[in-house]
């Protein structure tokens, strides 16, 4: 563990409790599948997603291999790759033996996802005597129990701690800020469930390209203009937690719990129980006004043995992130052949927040109506056709009515997401440039065929550009769109050049943004010699 603080004879007491130990184990998603497929570790192998690498392994990063390929490309580039499928529950349950080594050593051990794990560092490193110390025991448990190769950091805070790990340091106390700092905004989207691939892309447009340029900014200006998720990530940034650390103490009847008569060993009747139960869970956190964020998993076997799993998550969980989680654990458990039968399961919200941050379903509850509404739906479609049903997608564009896509419910909605994209790209990357696309805010409303106006000038004659950015007068009056209405303010006007080269294409245009006396903005567009309301703006 390079960089690590000096050894010297601690206790626990003297290890802050903001100390964080990250076990992280490189390429998990491909180790878990290579494992199950049986593929020696020597040849090169990738785990696909939606024929794209999700991840691969150090072999295949040689071969050329790297996160986003198309399958296409990457076996082109390494003809002897091993294609593998991604599985979550498989990851997951693999994953397991991991955590147990890793408890064996020191308790109050938090699955993050397959692959990460975290723990204070105040019990091992006050039982071993020193940081490094306990990172080697640590590493030295897992290759023994586990047979698997992982890197361990130590700092200030899960973010940091992660990334320590991922580079193997030890960062001094106090030091996680400093060593956050010279990192690329790009480590703020690492965790496949929160997608913050906009905001680092918004980030590097604003020129904030390290975590500690975005670090820098006041919190009150970056709760005003970024929202509540880029809030968060700017603790992470600062190398603080992502929410406070008052929290509220879960009510021990929140807990709930089911006995297992007759006592159950397989994970599919399990999951079934488990099911209920996540729904119960839901619906006494939701009476309370709060959200689970960390999941106790606990089981008692039909030899009175106890079992105990946390998963820990960037987000509140849903419904069905709960069972996935208990699904997964079950089926570590069960398994692995040791557990025997089960005869008890509870879950137990060990971390709450306010239920502010957790996505209601449809009709306000905690998700079932969600699913309840799909098959309604499906049964509308069932009387009148599937194009009966519509949902939006957003995907790719530079116009306003370009970046919705409406798809018959039921069909895959991340196929229409940038389809028409300029170039390919990773699922996690920052979005296609779109060169000349309208930059955020987008308008709030758009109209379903663009509305065309005239635009005046203080004498009422009619403007039109007299070059690409340039006006022949200054606009003062708008016409054809409801009554007319003066003009206060107005940016522009912004040239765009979509496929000029096809016969057909919509061929040149210009954008003006105008802000009417009544307060309305508006988005302009003039294309054929004309002017027309491609948006409205709040």
């Amino acid at each position: 563990m390079a960089g690590a603080a000096a050894d010297r004879p601690v206790t626990a007491r003297s290890v802050p409790a903001s100390r964080v130990l990250a076990v992280w184990s490189p390429d998990w998603p491909v180790t878990a599948a290579a494992r199950a497929a049986h593929v020696p570790a020597h040849r090169p192998a990738a785990v696909f997603h939606a024929n794209r690498v999700l991840a691969c392994s150090a072999v295949a990063r040689r071969h050329g291999v790297r996160r986003g390929l198309r399958r296409r490309e990457a076996e082109a580039r390494c003809p002897d790759l091993a294609v593998l499928a991604t599985d979550p529950g498989r990851d997951a349950r693999l994953f397991e033996p991991v955590a147990a080594a890793v408890e064996a050593l020191a308790p109050g051990v938090e699955v993050v996802r397959p692959g990460l794990l975290v723990l204070p560092a105040r019990g091992p490193v006050g039982w071993f005597g020193g940081e490094r110390a306990a990172v080697e025991r640590l590493i030295d448990q897992v290759a023994l129990h586990a047979a698997t190769e992982c890197q361990v950091g130590v700092a200030d805070g899960m973010f940091a701690a992660e990334l320590a790990a991922r580079r193997g340091r030890g960062v001094p106390v106090g030091g996680s800020a400093e060593f956050l700092a010279p990192m690329e905004v790009a480590e703020l989207d690492r965790d496949p469930e929160v997608d913050r691939s906009d905001l680092v892309d918004l980030l590097r447009r604003l020129g904030l390209r390290s975590l500690g340029a975005f670090a820098a900014l006041a919190e009150a200006d970056v709760a005003s203009r970024f929202g509540a998720d880029a809030v968060a990530a700017h603790r992470l940034a600062r190398g603080l937690d992502p929410r406070p650390p008052a929290r509220r103490v879960p009510p021990e009847e929140l807990s709930a719990a089911i006995e297992l008569d007759p006592p159950v060993d397989r994970v599919d009747a399990a999951a079934f129980a488990a099911r209920g139960l996540a729904t119960r869970l839901h619906e006494a956190l939701a009476g309370h006004g709060l959200a689970c964020t960390r999941l106790g998993v606990h089981a008692r076997t039909a030899d009175s043995e106890e079992l105990l799993r946390v998963w820990r998550c960037a987000e509140p969980l849903t419904p069905s992130g709960t069972v996935d989680r208990v699904r997964w654990q079950l089926d570590a458990w069960l398994g692995r052949g040791g557990s025997g039968t089960l005869v008890a399961l509870r879950l137990t919200p060990e971390d709450t927040v306010a239920a502010g941050a957790l996505q209601r379903g449809l009709w306000g509850d905690v998700g079932e109506g969600d699913e309840r509404a799909g098959r309604a739906l499906v049964r509308v479609q069932a009387l009148l056709g599937p194009e009966a049903v519509l949902t939006a997608v957003p995907t790719g564009g530079r116009d306003p009515g370009e970046r919705i896509r409406m798809v018959p419910w039921g069909e895959d909605r991340t196929a229409a997401d940038d389809a028409a994209a300029p170039s390919a790209r990773p699922p996690k990357d920052p979005p296609a440039s779109w060169p000349g696309r309208l930059p955020a805010p987008s308008p709030a409303t758009v109209p379903p065929a663009p509305v065309p106006v005239r635009l005046l000038d203080a004498t009422g004659t009619e403007l039109a550009p007299a070059a690409p950015d340039l006006l022949d007068g200054a606009p003062a009056r708008i016409a054809g769109h409801g009554p007319d209405r003066g003009i206060t303010g107005w940016a522009g006007p912004w040239p765009v050049h979509t496929r000029w080269w096809a016969a057909g294409g919509p061929g040149p245009a210009v954008r003006l943004q105008v802000v009417l006396d009544d307060g309305t903005a508006l988005l302009l567009v003039h294309r054929d010699d004309r002017w027309e309301v491609a948006g409205v703006y709040d």
